[in-house]
């Protein structure tokens, strides 16, 4: 069992409220828009396993360390993961059109600082977007969210983190 912490849209902010869940995890994933060198080599630091894609707003030195859509299998679960994606209906048709030919157990993507889960009927698979865990943008709510990977139950403990943002203030 593999635990993950998923996040996106950090935009330049790595604080306490993250990295106490950061410890917690196995792996962490993040779905774009970075923000900074700095977040992303705060996140390396940590040693844990780091799958990330660049979003929006990151900078050409982000864009050379991470692709725009990454695809992985883990413990069985096929993943792909994107910034913007779009949702369940709601999905661009190029988007489409590789989760049909991709046929992913679980689709992630942020960009909307939305937190969303939801289970596409149409494609056959669990789609996430953990909202923003930073400071910048609309949300009231800071979000992340963590779970588990196995071979046996698949995605499951699904667990949604949230924190007023202005709460605590930001550290790099």
């Amino acid at each position: 069992m593999i635990k993950i912490l998923l996040l996106s849209d950090t935009h330049s902010i790595i604080d306490q409220f993250i990295m106490k869940y950061i410890q917690e995890a196995d792996e962490i994933w993040h779905a774009g828009d970075i923000g900074s060198k700095e977040v992303l080599d705060k996140l390396e630091s940590t040693g844990k396993p780091l799958r990330l894609v660049y979003g929006n707003i990151d900078g050409q030195e982000i864009r050379k360390m991470a692709p725009e859509i990454i695809g992985f299998v883990i413990e069985g679960v096929r993943v792909i993961m994107t910034h913007i994606g779009g949702y369940p209906g709601r999905y661009s048709v190029t988007t489409k059109d590789m989760l049909k030919r991709e046929k992913p157990d679980l689709f992630i993507c942020g960009h909307s600082h939305i937190l969303k889960i939801i289970y596409d009927k149409e494609l056959k698979f669990l789609h996430l977007n953990p909202g923003a865990a930073g400071l910048e943008g609309f949300h009231q709510k800071r979000t992340m969210l963590r779970f588990t990977v196995d071979e046996k139950t698949r995605i499951a403990n699904m667990e949604v983190i949230e924190r007023d943002k202005k709460t605590e203030p930001p550290e790099i």
